[in-house]
């Protein structure tokens, strides 16, 4: 694998520097699609973008301007590139905004439900200033990437608008590289930009210059030569015939190869409009969703969250009955959302399991999942052997439960119900359909935990105590911590519940915590005056002294100190400047664009010499994994994601 990313590294390294430029479209694009085809998991938009551009560049004249290609063969040197090439790539990035807008049309994306906690994020504390946080979630981010998406397109092609259109797409994609981990999507669609203006805008740009830095700027002069490749009108054509120059003269006949251009051009953007509605014919890989997650432009249109995964398999001889751990054998988690990558999970389990003795198992999932802040509910059939199962990538899976979208009303009132709550109580909202149930396990941290009925009527298991329950909407009971429940549905139509709970557990390390700051703040102001035993005097050591939580050996202790590091450092890497930000990031990419050379020249030298001595590979490996150097500042970083509940 590592030569299959060194030849595309070439390639594409290549095509940057215009030599060899047919070679290199081809090592890049090759090797590419081959990584990308390697694991549809990991497919997404984003990615296939850079392939289709890949694609397009190799049958452009991409290396006619300050390439050393033009510098082997003068007859390419500073020569015209025809218009399709240009036409291909804008009408590229216009479909990239303009089908990503369409398809932010859908109600949930309109209404705020697809990205409503980005809101929260401090990019967007400017617009918190005259706007609550419900607004800028729907106005903002919602109702302003919906314009941007569908105007970007428009706005960049015409020359009145495009400085406009390049402020906001700028500003855009600078966010999103802060908002998500999307790798370089944001820098390459920034990168794109210049394609709408006009072709000689590096001419022009490098021509402000002062003279003696041109000499290692990209060349101003002369005018671009002819190109056999392009086609002119009839009088440029006659107006070039008889002048001396060894460049190719000014053709107006259409031949073949220009013709196949425009074919070409024509179809690839017909294909293009039409693959992200293609969906009717392959109708197998369509979930709540439509299709994979890769050629549709719906980015960021459907939010999940799952709270529920459970597998069972069965013996085929004997009927025993086991559970699996979700992602057993698989590092990916796409499979809970797809039913073709589900039925492709299920086989390798089944080829998988017979080593553990279990003979001809059937596999059984049940995943429960939330889109765009509905209620959690199966995805699939929890009763039908994914094993065994039909699929086809043309016939709709029939084991697929639909999405609940008449219940979609309900989230007006979750809001008002998770409004009305404390600090300390979660809730989470279950839709289930008839003549099923949930087994649920509550843990002994939930001691307070109670299910009540929105709509439907149910029967609630208390499995220890083999006790039942039936609840009509409005009623709720209290379930036990530490044990077992089923909540079986028994209406006709779906039923609604919600589960409100308390971790008991957490609001009293809360209190231990807020005691704790008490008694640190007492002892910094000077107030506290009684000697403090041994597991506390960790508190009255300087802010910022990491030797205090290595010292403490009360946990509680231990973790608050911890907890308030982390809180310091979040503060400040949000206070920090412009130029201290751009450092972080700097070096940053510079350890991992290391590793990646360290860790490449170590495979190329293994595949070429053999394995060095282990303790030596072990040497080498750790100095390319590398990171920063370890102050406080890059300990505390590795520390922003965690939460309260990883700590507990």
């Amino acid at each position: 694998m590592y030569v299959v990313y060194v030849v595309m590294f070439l390639g594409a390294l290549g095509i940057m520097l215009g030599c060899f430029y047919r070679l290199s479209c081809l090592m890049f694009i090759s090797t590419y699609w081959y990584i990308f085809f390697l694991d549809k998991t990991a497919w997404n938009n984003h990615s296939y973008l850079y392939g289709l551009i890949g694609f397009q560049l190799t049958l452009m004249d991409g290396n006619r301007y300050w390439s050393i290609d033009g510098l082997r063969r003068p007859t390419i040197r500073n020569a015209h590139v025809p218009l399709w090439n240009y036409t291909l790539l804008r009408t590229q990035i216009f479909i990239v905004y303009f089908i990503a807008g369409i398809k932010k049309l859908d109600a949930d994306w309109v209404e705020g439900y697809s990205m409503s906690y980005l809101a929260h994020h401090w990019l967007f504390d400017p617009f918190k200033i005259i706007l609550p946080v419900d607004l800028v979630s729907v106005l903002v981010v919602h109702g302003g990437g919906l314009a941007l998406d569908l105007t970007a397109g428009y706005l960049l092609f015409f020359d009145v608008t495009r400085p406009y259109a390049f402020f906001f797409v700028t500003y855009f994609h600078c966010m999103n590289s802060q908002l998500f981990s999307i790798g370089m999507f944001p820098y390459t669609m920034l990168a794109t930009t210049p394609i709408f203006c006009y072709p000689d805008w590096p001419r022009r740009f490098f021509a402000r210059f002062p003279a003696f830095l041109r000499e290692g700027l990209p060349f101003c002069a002369p005018t671009p030569q002819p190109s056999t490749s392009c086609v002119y009108p009839k009088d440029e054509a006659t107006n070039s015939e008889g002048q001396e120059t060894l460049s190719a003269p000014k053709t107006s006949k259409l031949r073949l190869k220009h013709k196949l251009g425009a074919i070409f051009t024509i179809l690839y953007i017909i294909e293009q409009f039409f693959l992200p509605y293609s969906h009717f014919i392959t109708q197998g890989y369509n979930n709540w969703t439509n299709g994979l997650y890769g050629y549709s432009w719906d980015m960021m249109v459907h939010s999940r969250s799952h709270q529920h995964v459970k597998i069972t398999y069965r013996d085929g001889k004997t009927g025993e009955t086991g559970y699996l751990n979700p992602g057993v054998f698989t590092q990916s988690r796409r499979w809970k959302d797809h039913g073709d990558m589900l039925k492709q999970y299920a086989t390798c389990l089944n080829q998988l399991l017979p080593r553990y003795n279990i003979t001809d198992p059937e596999i059984y999932f049940d995943i429960w999942v939330s889109i765009n802040e509905r209620f959690q509910q199966r995805i699939f059939d929890p009763r039908v052997d994914v094993v065994r199962a039909e699929w086809s990538p043309f016939q709709p899976n029939k084991w697929l439960m639909p999405l609940l979208i008449d219940l979609s009303p309900w989230r007006l009132k979750f809001q008002e119900i998770e409004g009305s709550l404390d600090n300390q109580t979660e809730i989470v909202f279950i839709a289930d359909f008839p003549g099923l149930h949930l087994e649920n396990f509550v843990s002994e941290d939930l001691g307070n935990t109670s299910i009540q009925v929105l709509q439907g009527n149910v029967i609630v298991e208390i499995v220890e105590e083999k006790k039942n329950f039936t609840l009509d909407p409005g009623e709720q009971i209290k379930v036990p911590a530490g044990a077992y429940h089923k909540v079986y549905t028994v209406s006709e139509g779906p039923s609604c519940y919600m589960y409100v709970y308390v971790n008991t557990t957490e609001a009293a390390l809360q209190q231990n915590f807020t005691k704790l700051s008490e008694i640190q703040e007492r002892i910094r102001n000077g107030t506290e005056t009684g000697p403090l035993p041994p597991e506390l005097q960790p508190l009255a050591a300087p802010e910022g002294d990491q030797g205090s939580e290595v010292n403490a050996t009360d946990p509680i202790v231990k973790l608050f100190l911890k907890r308030q590091r982390r809180l310091r450092q979040v503060k400040k890497r949000r206070e920090a400047g412009v130029l201290e930000r751009f450092e972080h990031f700097t070096v940053k990419k510079y350890y991992s664009i290391r590793r990646g050379f360290l860790m490449t020249a170590i495979a190329l030298r293994n595949l070429a010499v053999g394995l060095p001595p282990l303790e030596q590979l072990t040497r080498e490996v750790a100095y390319a994994n590398l990171k920063e150097p370890p102050t406080e500042a890059n300990h505390d970083e590795r520390l922003k994601d965690e939460d309260v509940h990883t700590e507990l």
